[in-house]
């Protein structure tokens, strides 16, 4: 599988396996995450994305839980975890209210809180998870350095900044942000026009992509003009319609990583059929005009 380099000594798969639902399935036995993992280590997906909110601050443990039963699974996979929400769950239950902390001491014992929760001695990308209105980015910039120094994270990107978000934090920081994870799909494409791929596009920062089948209503809501055509193309190329949301996405060149949660075993074996859709630039625009509901300008 194609691979995107972030940084030096980063690499990402093209595909990432998104790790938030980790918690709902029914079964979370270490073997049972343990063939997830395999499953997508066969199709060469590699990077496992997690943050510790995910599960109520559970998915972490379950994903470490594995690891320590599969050790050496630890040196085939990258880890990108994410800090900065508190809400009222798991560790947190004490907390009256949802709300945001880039403070140096959160971080710190977020990083920390990861790194033992999933049994590794460095976290290879942690994304800052939302923006934090209250953020002094010059406390938050020099902790994201300093955890690099340190040798606990390899890299720091961000998730669901906007552009003016990226650069008041990356002015205050000695090392490069690598990423920018933000919601992009057939139904929440308002990134394509508005600057964010662009911005990223410009700077050679290749984007994540959460939430690629725009939370499943791309292959369930036959209403949407987008879910027909999606089934159409799946029909002739003999894949499923998320295969071909996902090469949607892969054909653009801001070289897009979707991130792709599933539970279901026969759907992550599957996750690289997206390769096998054929996707030139007519077909790409279909699409994306089946998603505007009318042709472009």
């Amino acid at each position: 599988m194609e691979r995107i380099t972030l940084s030096p000594d980063l690499s990402l798969s093209r595909i990432v396996y998104g790790m938030w639902r980790l918690g709902d399935d029914a079964e979370t036995s270490p073997a049972h995450v343990q063939a997830k993992i395999e499953a997508c280590l066969a199709q060469g997906i590699t990077t496992m994305d997690q943050a510790d909110i995910y599960g109520g601050y559970m998915a972490e443990e379950i994903l470490g839980n594995s690891l320590r039963a599969a050790p050496a699974l630890k040196d085939q996979i990258e880890i990108v975890t994410k800090c900065d929400i508190i809400a009222p769950a798991g560790r947190h239950s004490d907390k009256p209210l949802k709300y945001y902390d880039t403070s140096r001491a959160h971080i710190q014992a977020s990083v920390d809180h990861s790194l033992r929760l999933m049994g590794v001695e460095q976290i290879d990308l942690l994304l800052i998870h939302r923006p934090d209105p209250f953020m002094d980015h010059h406390e938050t910039g020099a902790t994201l350095d300093e955890l690099q120094a340190s040798g606990k994270i390899r890299a720091v990107g961000v998730s669901n900044f906007r552009p003016w978000d990226w650069t008041l934090l990356q002015s205050a920081m000695k090392t490069p942000l690598v990423t920018n994870q933000i919601e992009i799909s057939l139904s929440a494409h308002d990134c394509l026009t508005n600057g964010d791929l662009a911005f990223l596009l410009e700077r050679g920062i290749a984007p994540m992509a959460w939430s690629p089948l725009g939370g499943g209503a791309l292959m369930t809501d036959q209403t949407l003009a987008a879910a027909a055509r999606l089934q159409k193309i799946a029909a002739r190329d003999g894949v499923d319609a998320g295969a071909v949301a996902v090469a949607w996405l892969l054909a653009h060149p801001a070289r897009i990583m979707p991130v792709m949660g599933t539970n279901t075993p026969a759907r992550i074996a599957r996750l690289s059929d997206a390769f096998k859709v054929e996707m030139d630039r007519q077909t790409w625009f279909d699409l994306y005009t089946a998603a505007l509901g009318h042709e472009v300008p």
